[in-house]
């Protein structure tokens, strides 16, 4: 299944009801990791709403959720590189446990960004869940990365949250650039 978008081709690399499938794995996991406690979930705004979303409608212990907005992408296929950091948590993060979700991980630049900025306010813990991970674009290691949906390669996707030109997030599936 190929579509368009914007200007790029893409075709079908995931689809949602393994997307589906996943997240209630993942959201059974942080069941049994957080069982006891009453984790926070940060969403990188604004590609994981979607994953978030699902996420947290699996998750039967007690948690908080919130949200921040970082963006390197800026519209193109590829990191700029230049985080921009759009907005803040608004909750006092000290001393509890904090899950970022987070749609993409790829060069890894963005979540270790995140994870340095929140480190200074002495959360007990910081674990990453992300649905994508692009294990051959990452420049360095993530210690907090705990919970992967899909190990994918190093292509340009679109889809479910994840967007080209703002476009594409309203896809089910995940879809990856036509080369």
């Amino acid at each position: 299944m190929k579509i368009r978008v914007a200007d790029l081709d893409f075709e079908l690399s995931i689809p949602y009801n393994n997307i589906e499938q996943r997240v209630t794995a993942i959201a059974k996991q942080i069941n049994s990791d957080y069982s006891g406690r009453n984790p926070v979930l940060v969403g990188v705004l604004n590609g994981s709403f979607l994953f978030t979303a699902d996420l947290i409608k699996q998750i039967d212990i007690p948690i908080e959720v919130t949200f921040t907005k970082l963006a390197s992408y800026y519209g193109g296929v590829s990191s700029t590189r230049k985080i921009r950091d759009d907005f803040d948590l608004t909750i006092n993060i000290k001393g509890r446990n904090i899950i970022l979700v987070e749609d993409i991980v790829d060069t890894g630049n963005t979540i270790h960004y995140l994870i340095d900025k929140l480190k200074v306010r002495e959360p007990a813990s910081i674990a990453v869940c992300t649905l994508l991970l692009k294990p051959k674009a990452l420049e360095s290691t993530v210690e907090e990365l705990k919970y992967i949906g899909f190990e994918i390669e190093n292509d340009f996707v679109v889809g479910y949250g994840l967007d080209y030109k703002e476009l594409g997030r309203n896809l089910k599936g995940i879809f990856k650039k036509v080369r």
